[in-house]
């Protein structure tokens, strides 16, 4: 096996040995900043009682919250002058989180994305076309700088301009591409309308991540494009990408252990759950200076898969991130993730590659209704037709949800489509009227 560094293939003695001095340093670090400095002294928490990685469970959680009240520079460890670089959320539902990273911050993070990119069989002899939109939002020069600090000729052709990205693939024999998901199924529909096969390119991986996603995209994905695809995971406040990675058996993404620290704990209840139970990810660096974070809860659900992967890493693989734990829909007293809808209409075949899920109130009751493009072919004038599909989606989504949604079937293309994150759910409970 081919390893991008040496610290993959650490054992979990060694792991945990490595992880206990850089927990430490951090907490250290984490000190000079004015959150943590009075967060730890009101928890009573000193660095000298933190020596292992089980001593983690002392130190108090991190929140989004935290970062946007103490917006913009309350996390900062180290003076400004020592920082090069400032990512920040959007801040479409508040105040943006901001992350900013010292040099040698870029370098290890970099380190971390070429070895995520490595793991997945993406080789310095690639064309790699990134896909993802640059600028404040670390999917783009994220993986970007890993791509070129791995070796690849790399393209930064940033979002959308669908017709562009495909010229540049086909022009420039693109091997590897970064995408969004749900912008590699839209980008399919381009490809029909220039009467272009995806599989005719020289691809032969697509690195997919950015929003939570099904199985059952991945392989409506690998199918279209002929190629292997692989999951990542990765958030601002953890870097960006370069989190977690699949190896090429894509049984679970190995969390880089020797840079973060990962729990899996009930949201409810803060605890940590049983090995193989879903629950919330909590995530500690372990190797940035300028803005360490302790204890991070990403809403993000997820589990540890338990046991070791073929490929002889150590480092722990969770699975592919199911939803958030505050995206729950509570539906007429039912708990309901959207990839749980994703889950069902992916595998239909005559469903095409959009759906929007719309919560509407009528009256006193909530209401689901779930908008699906079907494929053209499927589209028939025969209503009886169309009714028995509507009835067969309807059937299997209430197998999955346990309620009977409205299923509202739409042509090709005739729902919203982004080049970014998609939007899958609409909420319109609380609208006037």
């Amino acid at each position: 096996m081919q390893v991008f560094d040496s610290q993959e293939l650490l054992d979990r003695a060694e792991l945990e040995k490595l992880q206990a001095v850089r927990l430490k340093n951090t907490v250290y670090q984490a000190t000079a900043s004015l959150f943590y400095r009075n967060r730890l002294a009101r928890s009573g928490i000193k660095v000298a009682q933190v020596n292992s990685p089980e001593d983690i469970s002392r130190l108090p959680f991190t929140t989004k919250e935290d970062l946007r009240e103490h917006y913009p520079f309350g996390f900062l460890a180290m003076p400004r002058e020592k920082m090069v670089r400032l990512h920040a959320s959007s801040g479409t539902t508040g105040t943006s989180t901001v992350i900013l990273h010292t040099q040698n911050d870029l370098n290890t993070w970099a380190d971390l994305v070429a070895r995520s990119m490595h793991c997945a069989g993406v080789r310095s002899s690639d064309t790699f076309q990134n896909m993802s939109g640059y600028g404040l939002f670390t999917g783009g020069l994220g993986i970007h700088y890993g791509a070129e600090r791995l070796g690849c000729l790399t393209i930064p052709a940033g979002a959308g301009n669908s017709k562009r990205q495909i010229r540049m693939l086909k022009d420039f024999q693109v091997t590897v591409a970064h995408i969004i998901p749900s912008y590699a199924l839209h980008l399919s529909s381009v490809f029909k309308e220039l009467e272009l096969d995806p599989r005719s390119l020289d691809l032969r991986i697509l690195l997919i991540g950015a929003e939570p996603h099904t199985e059952e995209v991945r392989a409506r994905i690998q199918e279209i494009y002929g190629v292997q695809a692989y999951n990542s995971y990765g958030l601002s406040e953890m870097n960006g990408p370069g989190v977690a990675f699949e190896c090429a058996h894509q049984t679970g993404m190995h969390l880089w252990e020797d840079a973060y620290i990962a729990e899996i704990i009930d949201p409810e209840t803060l605890e940590p759950v049983p090995e193989g139970q879903v629950g919330e990810l909590v995530l500690t660096t372990l190797c940035r200076k300028g803005m360490p974070i302790l204890r991070y809860r990403t809403r993000d659900l997820t589990r540890f898969i338990p046991g070791e992967c073929k490929c002889a890493r150590r480092h722990r693989r969770i699975d592919r991130i199911t939803g958030r734990s505050d995206d729950m829909m509570v539906i007429k007293g039912v708990n309901i993730y959207p990839m749980q809808v994703e889950k069902v209409l992916m595998s239909i075949p005559e469903v095409g590659q959009n759906y929007l899920i719309q919560l509407e109130r009528e009256g006193y009751l909530d209401q689901m209704q779930v908008r699906v493009e079907i494929r053209d072919e499927f589209f028939v004038e025969d209503m009886r037709e169309l009714q028995k599909l509507q009835q067969k989606i309807a059937g299997l989504l209430r197998e999955e949800i346990l309620i009977s949604p409205k299923v509202d079937l739409v042509e090709h293309n005739s729902l919203p489509n982004s080049q970014g994150k998609a939007q899958r759910v609409v909420d319109k409970r609380n609208e006037p009227g």
